[in-house]
């Protein structure tokens, strides 16, 4: 990983340490929740992304680098708050898919703040079961 990379996912994490624990409270924020790789403890990251028939689709920004993309791969069973409904799920990530054509497709604040950020970006799709 680049030094300016390297720079870029630091700000942003320090950023998210403090702003997420409020975003997660806000009613109407999308929030992913995955089950802690090594405490088996729920954790919730407030995300962006869009429904789109019975799966939600999302972006992130570090790729394998976010701890929310780790708890995937160690369990894909997640939960997905939209609109303040909670949804059962199973999350995979899609390397083959386009990021940045699939960011076009999802609300535009989120995606700002993915390009601004983002050094590694890769496609989480959520296949949702409680619809």
């Amino acid at each position: 990983m680049s030094r300016l990379a390297d720079v870029r996912f630091r700000a942003a994490t320090a950023f998210q340490r403090r702003i997420n624990p409020l975003l997660r409270r806000l009613p109407l924020q999308t929030v992913i929740e995955t089950k802690g790789r090594v405490s088996g403890l729920p954790r919730q990251t407030p995300v962006g992304g869009r429904r789109v028939g019975d799966a939600f689709w999302l972006v992130s920004e570090f790729g394998e680098r976010s701890q929310y993309v780790r708890n995937i791969q160690a369990d894909p069973r997640v939960r997905v708050r939209i609109r303040g409904r909670w949804y059962a799920g199973t999350a995979r990530l899609v390397p083959d898919d386009d990021p940045v054509a699939r960011l076009r497709r999802l609300p535009r604040f989120n995606g700002l703040g993915v390009r601004a950020f983002g050094t590694n970006l890769l496609t989480v799709r959520v296949d949702l079961a409680d619809v």
